[in-house]
């Protein structure tokens, strides 16, 4: 059976009833070793939606990249994150739910349309949460991509300074590749101290030299 594209009918209902700021939010970065986790808030112009938006992990990276370009141009967009350090002091949940607290209140929106089952507590606005939302609802798809594309842009960049790990590659998940370079060339400050392969490397150093 074909897939059904998503949809703009989760926003229609909520306009519907007078609310004017309708956003969608998704992250991406929640299963990487390194990097920051990355949130987007996208309010779309009904009359302006770019043709094709979908959920970001069905789409081919050349295909993210030129979505992202017409979202960045016809839609509101906001990007945010929670860093390193932040995942490691909080959990990955809470520094993900952080990232899009940032998000939504930076485009001041009136409903907030999640990815997931969960509404992050410290929300700025009304929000209704959405199972397989980047998959159902056109702004959370927006939103997905533009998180995607931002934080591969990021990975990308950081692998310039930390070569070896395969960050422009696989963007910090635990790929045999990085788990072998974590190994051969140890942990960055890039890496997340609380995710147990890193966990368990810097533990092993630690007890070999105690």
């Amino acid at each position: 059976m074909a897939r059904i594209p998503p949809s703009f009918l989760h926003e229609t209902d909520i306009l519907a009833r007078g609310i004017v700021r309708v956003v969608g939010v998704d992250e991406a970065g929640r299963g990487p070793l390194a990097g920051p986790v990355t949130a987007a808030a996208v309010r779309l112009d009904p009359a302006r939606i770019p043709k094709g938006l979908d959920d970001s992990k069905v789409l081919p990276a050349a295909r993210r990249e030129v979505l992202f370009a017409e979202i960045m141009e016809l839609a509101e967009v906001s990007v945010a994150h929670a860093t390193v350090e932040e995942i490691d002091r909080l959990n990955i949940l809470r520094a993900s739910h952080l990232a899009m607290e940032r998000a939504v209140a930076a485009l001041s929106a009136d409903h907030a349309l999640i990815d997931g089952n969960m509404i992050p507590r410290g929300l700025a606005c009304a929000a209704t949460a959405i199972i397989k939302g980047d998959a159902l609802c056109l702004s959370i798809a927006a939103a997905s991509i533009v998180a995607k594309v931002t934080r591969d842009r990021i990975m990308v960049d950081l692998a310039q300074q930390h070569p070896g790990y395969g960050w422009e590659t696989n963007a910090g998940y635990p790929t045999p590749d990085h788990l072998a370079a974590l190994l051969d060339l140890g942990v960055t400050p890039w890496h997340r101290r609380s995710f147990r392969p890193v966990h368990n490397i810097l533990y092993q150093d630690v007890s070999v030299t105690s």
